[in-house]
């Protein structure tokens, strides 16, 4: 195999592992929508996917958002995700971890957004 061979297939093994890792959306319940309202008390709108601290009553939970490229083209800017704001997340709880949620859609205000 010459050297320009085996660096693309080491970059390409690279990206196939690392996006393989990252998309690993059959950890979710997608059998059991949830559809949970409350206050954020943390938000993060950074790659690989945005995320809020959603405080709901009786249970504090971590919603996986969409990637911050997509947030913004459908709408969703970062001073949408203020802490303190009251929102409503709709999407599927993680089977080992119970306090993680994916998020299909946000609503802010009167404004839903699809996050997938």
């Amino acid at each position: 195999m010459s050297r320009s061979n085996a660096l693309l297939f080491t970059l390409f093994a690279a990206y196939s592992l690392s996006a393989a890792a990252h998309h690993g959306w059959s950890e979710y319940d997608a059998s059991r929508e949830l559809k949970l309202t409350g206050t954020i008390a943390e938000s993060g709108y950074e790659h690989p996917h945005g995320h809020i601290k959603l405080v709901t009553p009786g249970k504090t939970w971590i919603a996986v958002l969409a990637p911050p490229s997509r947030m913004t083209a459908r709408g969703l800017p970062p001073a949408d995700l203020k802490v303190g704001s009251t929102v409503t997340v709709v999407g599927y709880g993680n089977r080992s971890k119970h306090e993680e949620m994916r998020a299909e859609r946000i609503i802010v205000g009167s404004k839903t957004v699809e996050l997938r």
